[in-house]
């Protein structure tokens, strides 16, 4: 059984220079208190592999402004409020790998299956592909992605079991499941730990690949320099 620990605990290992994976599609489904951990904890030159690269002033757009990011990995790293990004990016001083986000999840995916690599037709003929491996299959052209693992996974879950097993609120599931699977460190933070099992035929994330748990409290995020703080973040 897994006992809960605090986010601070959780987060302590983690070294600079590390992959740190993080779920979430925007606000829905962020780790926000391991994140705002993650960015007390100090840990620098670390690789992020989200969705996004950060809204407003929290969550992956805090750890931007702390100086702890050196490459981030997503599908969307500009949109309304991506300023500190937006920034950064501009002045040279955070690199970005852009993935497809249909490649984005397969990548993850297919880490944590163990398949090392496969061809899709997203991103063949475009910059995207440039300096990858391409082949034709059934006269379409396809292109060679490779497995994307990492040192860690923050994720966000709904509830969880005493054993791990989490399931998640609705599109907040997003990148979590896959994320949990692909890292050789998986830290969730729940809403709640139940102390009987969830049946297993609601699982989402079996225990397996969760290795600590942190409860935390629903919180707002807010979103943008001007936010009233009606939006929140729902795990």
């Amino acid at each position: 059984m897994i006992d809960p620990v605090l986010a601070a605990d959780a987060v302590s290992g983690i070294t600079d220079g590390a992959t740190v994976m993080i779920s979430g599609f925007g606000t829905a489904g962020l780790p926000a208190n391991l994140i705002d951990a993650l960015v007390d904890h100090g840990a620098r030159e670390l690789t992020i592999v989200s969705n996004n690269a950060g809204n407003g002033d929290s969550g992956i757009a805090a750890l931007l402004a702390a100086g702890q990011v050196r490459k981030i990995i997503c599908s969307f790293p500009r949109q309304t409020d991506s300023y500190v990004f937006d920034a950064l990016y501009r002045a040279g001083e955070v690199e970005l790998e852009l993935v497809p986000q249909g490649n984005l999840a397969e990548r993850i995916r297919a880490a944590g299956a163990g398949i090392p690599a496969f061809y899709t037709p997203t991103g063949y003929g475009t910059q995207l592909a440039d300096g990858k491996e391409s082949r034709a299959f059934g006269g379409r052209g396809c292109v060679l992605e490779h497995a994307l693992a990492a040192d860690v996974a923050l994720v966000a879950a709904k509830e969880a079991d005493r054993f791990g097993n989490l399931v998640y609120n609705k599109t907040a599931r997003n990148f979590g499941p896959i994320m949990a699977a692909a890292a050789s460190l998986t830290i969730v933070e729940v809403g709640r730990i139940l102390d009987d099992p969830l049946d297993p035929e609601i699982v989402v994330t079996p225990g397996i690949y969760v290795d600590r748990l942190v409860v935390t409290a629903p919180r707002r995020v807010l979103v943008g320099k001007e936010s009233s703080g009606d939006q929140a973040s729902q795990n």
